[in-house]
């Protein structure tokens, strides 16, 4: 867990101009993803996180409908990887999460995606790639991802999904 350990961390940005270049960006990444990324969404309200945890079960190759799973806490997808997709909006601090099961060891196989990873701050898995997404103003379809990838996995995964 993240408590001030000091990984090499790389980061950037990307454009999407809409929805489904969101989805597509998702995709790239989890056609890249391996056991044990996790890939933590932060933005407000209708940012793209849901729309980017869609895509990267897409590449995936999950089938299954993915929704925020706000009032359960959690959903798994079967896909090339196992799919964890938690969304921390409801927690009131983060050792809920813990009390939950939300991060545990039995994700090491698979991938995982939290949404509200914010929520988690001093909690989530020192590797990690975190990306923000927010909405710039006067422009309500697109969307700025400024990510940083913790650790050399997840840089590597960085490079390969979100390079222009």
């Amino acid at each position: 867990m993240d408590r001030s350990t000091a990984l090499a961390a790389t980061s950037g940005s990307r454009v999407s101009r809409g929805p489904d270049e969101t989805l597509a960006l998702g995709r790239r990444i989890g056609a890249e993803a391996i056991p044990g990324t996790v890939v933590a969404l932060i933005g407000d309200l209708g940012a793209g996180k849901t729309q980017l945890a869609k895509g990267i079960a897409g590449g995936l190759g999950v089938t299954s409908v993915v929704n925020s799973p706000t009032f359960v806490l959690m959903n798994e997808h079967v896909g090339r990887l196992r799919l964890y997709h938690v969304d921390a909006y409801r927690l009131g601090d983060p050792e809920e999460a813990l009390a939950a099961g939300l991060l545990d060891d039995r994700q090491a196989g698979g991938v995982t995606v939290i949404e509200w990873a914010d929520r988690l701050d001093g909690w989530l898995p020192d590797e990690r790639l975190a990306i923000e997404l927010a909405t710039p103003s006067g422009e309500p379809m697109t969307r700025l991802l400024g990510w940083v990838a913790h650790g050399p996995t997840h840089a590597r995964l960085a490079a390969a999904a979100l390079s222009p």
